[in-house]
C-alpha cells in the first residue's frame, strides 16, 4: 500500500471512529481514535515521526488549555452553581428563565470557551429542571446552541476560532469588532427560534423557593473575573493569544491560592488536548496524500465581491464542516485560503460559518455532545429532537452572518 493511500485509509477510519464518538467493543473515545490514528500514521509511515510533532499546533493548544483553566478556576469556586439559582430567582418565570440562560451561556462562552460553558453548565441546567420541573428540552436546547452561537464573537470563544487566529493570524480586536456585532444578531435569532417552537412550554411562572443563597460574586469570583478582564485587555492589545491565556491561567493560582491545586487541574478536560493533538497529526497525513488540492481544483473556493459569492463560499464551509466536522475541515481547507483574493476574511468568514456548523445536527459540536450525555438523566437530547431546532438555528446564522459580514466588509 503507497502512503498516499494509507494516508486516505487512516483518515477515513480515524473520522469514522470520531463520529462514532464511542466504540464500546472497541474501548475507544474521541480523543482515543484520534491517537489511534496519529499512530497508525507514524508506524505506516506515512509521516515521520519528526514531520508528525511538527504537524502539532502547539499555539492552538496552548489557548485552549489556558481557557480550560481559567474556566476550572471560576467552576471549582462555585459561581456557576450560584449564578445558576440567581438566573431562576431573577427570572421568575420559565420564558424569561430561557432567554437569561441563552444569552448568559451565549456571552460566557465567548470569554471561556463553549465547551468548558457546557461542561460546566449542564448538570446546572439539569438541577434547575429538577428543582422547578420544566420540560428539559426547551434548556438543554439553549445551553448548546448559545454557548455555540455566542462562542463566535471572540477568537477564543471555540477551538475552531481559535484554529483560524492560528492558521490565518487574526488579530483578536479586528475578528471583535467585526463579528461582535454578528454574534448578538445570531443570539437574538437563536433565542426567536427557540421561543417559537417552545412558547407553549413556557407559559405560567416558576416555583421560586424562598431559602438565600448568598452572593452570586463573591471577593474571590470578582478576583477571578478581574484576571479574566486583564487577559482580554491583553488580547485587545494584540498580546499573543496562547502565551495571555496561559498566564491568566498561572495568575489565577497567584491571586486566589487555591488550598488544593490539584482540584484545578482535575477540572480541565485533557482528553480534549489530546483529541487535537492527535486530529492535527491525521490531517497532515491527509493533506499530503493530494486528496484535498484535487477537491479544491475541481470545486475551487471563490470569494468575489457579491453577496452570492459570499453565501456560496459560507454554504461550503457551513457543508464542509458537518461532512468532517468543523476542526478537521478547517485543517484540510488550510492550504486553500491563501487562494482567495483576501485571506483574512476568508478567514474570519470560516470561523463564523465553521462555529455556526455546530448547531446543525447534535454531532456538529463537542458541545451538543456535552450537553446530551449529562442530561441524560432528565431524558437527554435525542438527533431528531435536537435537529427540530440546531437546523433553523444554523441556517439562519449562516445566513444572517455572512449577509452582515459582506455588508460590513464592503
Amino acid at each position: 500500500m503507497s502512503d498516499e493511500t494509507a494516508g486516505v485509509v487512516i483518515f477515513a477510519l480515524t473520522y469514522v471512529l470520531v463520529c462514532a464518538r464511542r466504540m464500546g467493543w472497541l474501548g475507544l473515545d474521541r480523543p482515543g481514535a484520534a491517537l489511534l490514528g496519529a499512530s497508525a500514521c507514524v508506524l505506516a509511515g506515512v509521516l515521520s515521526a519528526e514531520q508528525a510533532v511538527a504537524a502539532i499546533d502547539g499555539r492552538t493548544i496552548l489557548l485552549l488549555a489556558g481557557m480550560m483553566g481559567m474556566g476550572a478556576f471560576l467552576a471549582a469556586d462555585g459561581f456557576f452553581d450560584r449564578a445558576a439559582v440567581w438566573l431562576a430567582r431573577t427570572a421568575r418565570t420559565p420564558s424569561r428563565l430561557l432567554a437569561a440562560l441563552v444569552w448568559s451561556a451565549g456571552g460566557l462562552s465567548a470569554l471561556v470557551t463553549n465547551d468548558a460553558v457546557c461542561v460546566l453548565g449542564a448538570p446546572l441546567v439539569v438541577e434547575l429542571v429538577r428543582r422547578y420541573r420544566l420540560p428539559a428540552l426547551p434548556y438543554l436546547l439553549a445551553l448548546a446552541t448559545a454557548a455555540n452561537t455566542g462562542s463566535v464573537a471572540t477568537l477564543v470563544g471555540n477551538p475552531q476560532n481559535m484554529l483560524c487566529a492560528s492558521l490565518g493570524h487574526l488579530a483578536y480586536r479586528d475578528h471583535l469588532m467585526l463579528v461582535g456585532p454578528v454574534a448578538v444578531v445570531s443570539l437574538v435569532v437563536n433565542h426567536a427560534v427557540l421561543r417559537l417552537l417552545f412558547g407553549k412550554d413556557l407559559r405560567g411562572r416558576l416555583p421560586i423557593e424562598h431559602e438565600d443563597s448568598g452572593p452570586v460574586v463573591t471577593r474571590r469570583t470578582a478576583a477571578l473575573f478581574a484576571v479574566v478582564c486583564a487577559t482580554v485587555l491583553g488580547y485587545l492589545a494584540g498580546a499573543d493569544l496562547a502565551w495571555t491565556s496561559v498566564a491568566g491561567c498561572a495568575v489565577m493560582f497567584v491571586v486566589v491560592r487555591p488550598r488544593s491545586p490539584e482540584q484545578i487541574w482535575q477540572r480541565v478536560d485533557w482528553s480534549v488536548l489530546l483529541f487535537f493533538a492527535g486530529l492535527f497529526v491525521v490531517v497532515e497525513a491527509f493533506v499530503r496524500t493530494g486528496v484535498p488540492a484535487l477537491f479544491f481544483t475541481v470545486f475551487p473556493l471563490e470569494q468575489g465581491t457579491g453577496l452570492a459569492s459570499w453565501l456560496r463560499l459560507s454554504a461550503i464551509f457551513l457543508f464542509g464542516s458537518n461532512i468532517v466536522s468543523n476542526v478537521p475541515f478547517i485543517l484540510v481547507v488550510r492550504e486553500q485560503m491563501s487562494s482567495l483574493p483576501d485571506p483574512r476574511l476568508g478567514w474570519e468568514l470560516l470561523a463564523v460559518a465553521s462555529t455556526f456548523a455546530g448547531n446543525l445536527t447534535l454531532l456538529g459540536s463537542v458541545a451538543n455532545i456535552i450537553v446530551a450525555e449529562k442530561a441524560s438523566g432528565v431524558g437527554g437530547v435525542g438527533f431528531l429532537s435536537y435537529l427540530r431546532a440546531g437546523a433553523p438555528v444554523a441556517l439562519l446564522t449562516t445566513l444572517v452572518g455572512s449577509v452582515m459580514m459582506w455588508w460590513m466588509a464592503g
